[in-house]
């Protein structure tokens, strides 16, 4: 089951600190002074108070909430603990197994909402996305009053987490609209409909409780509608709605240290989701502005050693070659202070402003160096995507003995070389200290029972070429081996570079 996506941080101390501070006073905090002067209270707090009923608007809304579930294929990793050996098929044999990689069947089920009369659904990436591992094969939508659909993903954004499916149905829906989340205010009453736990039709009501609420894990859209509407596993996707009716936010992730809510939830406000949806509504990629620099908050730490206010600008830490940040002079330790006229705070970070504006717009930069505000420009590039963007961030140590991307060992070449391997990028060039422009495979891992791992290969090892042929793509190193098996050879020839040491070559035998 796909979950609720959950955000930690809140310690047992900080509980224990809150639960004392009700248990002695007997009332919550200010109660007293209510009681001692209720003419201030008479003049602030409204008349009218809470809602006599949500019934009416739920009857409205509830039937364009819809359930979501998918089935996947999801690839097995191998169990047999002779594989790469001799044995291997003989216990394949005895248990009934081929070589073929296994598979099992897995589902996920989250929360939808329509927004159109022919069928259109928003939901989150990762409520139809499956893992790298899985294949999704089915998308099933179910409608308040149990009916079933079948529906087809038309568009999905990881970096936001949203995702467009269509309804494969010539009926006409009831559907919902997105309201201005610019409006919501804190203290609104808001409520959520979904289906957590599998319980379809849940309806939840409270109040926003913050409104572009920065939960400290990053990225371009770290910038949520805070509610204490009850959100639990099962409602990501489903809509969060204001007294109006209109999709003010799409939950998302709670804050949760024991699995359950506790009242702090998150939803993806509708003004960052709406013009999205649109976009993947009508099949187009969503690209989005980059800059190219590693940040930190101003944090009051930051903030006191460099004698500046905190919650005001962002350090640069680093700013990649050949980037936007690069090419408009930015360098590490400036504090960018504003982008494009606009402020740079903890609610409004530079990613935030940065990935709102298209590649190739021309930027003002105003930043910080030295004690000196200077104004740059900078003409942004492209947003790589989240899995180019994790691997970018991805440090190659060649003295660990974890293995950089064990997700993506080609099987292949582990089983015939004993080896697993990546293929060169400026970021492990870097961390191998040779020229960025170094052509080659890397080893990242090395089965020390292989021909490769008996005659010394390691870690950091790069193959220069095979067979006298450069080497650069883990596919050219496929090709080879299949060649040398198709002409009975059996080994093939490396060109072998060790740090500190002249290139040699190696022959290596398949197994």
């Amino acid at each position: 089951m796909k979950n609720v996506r959950y955000v930690y941080g809140l310690t047992s101390a900080l509980l224990v600190g809150g639960a004392a501070v009700s248990l002695v006073t007997g009332q919550p905090a200010g109660a007293q002074v209510a009681q001692n002067d209720t003419s201030v209270m008479n003049n602030v707090v409204p008349r009218a108070g809470a809602p006599a009923s949500f019934a009416d608007l739920t009857e409205q809304l509830q039937p364009a909430v819809v359930n979501i579930a998918t089935r996947q294929r999801v690839e097995v990793q191998s169990r047999n603990p002779f594989q790469g050996t001799p044995f291997a098929e003989l216990f394949n044999r005895r248990r009934g197994q081929s070589e073929q990689p296994q598979t099992r069947e897995a589902q996920s089920l989250g929360s939808g909402f329509i927004i159109s009369a022919d069928g259109y659904v928003v939901t989150n990436n990762h409520v139809v996305t499956p893992n790298n591992r899985a294949t999704l094969e089915e998308i099933t939508v179910t409608m308040p009053d149990g009916t079933e659909y079948e529906a087809e993903l038309i568009g999905a954004d990881a970096q936001s987490d949203l995702a467009v499916l269509k309804i494969k149905s010539n009926t006409t829906f009831p559907f919902v609209k997105f309201g201005n989340s610019a409006e919501t205010r804190v203290g609104e009453w808001v409520v959520a409909i979904g289906n957590p736990f599998g319980l379809g039709g849940t309806v939840t009501s409270g109040i926003v409780s913050a409104v572009y609420r920065n939960t400290g894990q990053g990225g371009a859209y770290d910038r949520y509608i805070q509610t204490d509407a009850s959100i639990n596993r099962g409602n990501s996707g489903g809509p969060l709605f204001d007294m109006q009716g209109n999709v003010i936010g799409i939950n998302n992730a709670i804050f949760s240290p024991s699995g359950g809510s506790v009242g702090i939830g998150f939803a993806i406000p509708s003004e960052i989701a709406a013009p999205i949806v649109d976009q993947l509504k009508e099949g187009q990629e969503i690209e989005r502005g980059f800059l190219g620099v590693g940040l930190n908050p101003m944090t009051d730490d930051f903030a006191d050693s460099l004698g500046l206010p905190a919650n005001r600008g962002e350090i640069v830490q680093n700013v990649q070659d050949d980037s936007a940040a690069d090419k408009a002079g930015l360098r590490a330790g400036d504090i960018v202070t504003k982008i494009n006229g606009r402020n740079v705070t903890s609610e409004q970070t530079v990613s935030y402003l940065v990935a709102n504006l298209a590649p190739g717009t021309q930027v003002p930069i105003e930043i910080l160096r030295d004690g000196q505000t200077i104004a740059v420009t900078a003409v942004l590039g492209k947003r790589p995507s989240e899995e180019e963007l994790i691997q970018q961030q991805q440090t190659f140590d060649p003295d660990s003995e974890e293995p950089m991307s064990p997700d993506e060992t080609d099987e292949t070449i582990a089983e015939k070389l004993g080896l697993s391997v990546l293929e060169m990028t400026p970021a492990i060039a870097r961390s191998l200290r040779i020229d960025e422009d170094t052509v080659a495979l890397v080893i990242d891992q090395v089965d020390p029972n292989s021909d490769a791992g008996r005659k010394g290969l390691r870690r950091g090892d790069q193959l220069l070429t095979v067979n006298n042929a450069p080497l650069s793509t883990i596919e050219q190193l496929r090709s080879a081996i299949a060649d040398a098996e198709a002409n009975d050879r059996e080994a093939l020839l490396f060109r072998i570079q060790r740090r500190g040491q002249p290139p040699r070559f190696l022959p290596v035998r398949l197994r």
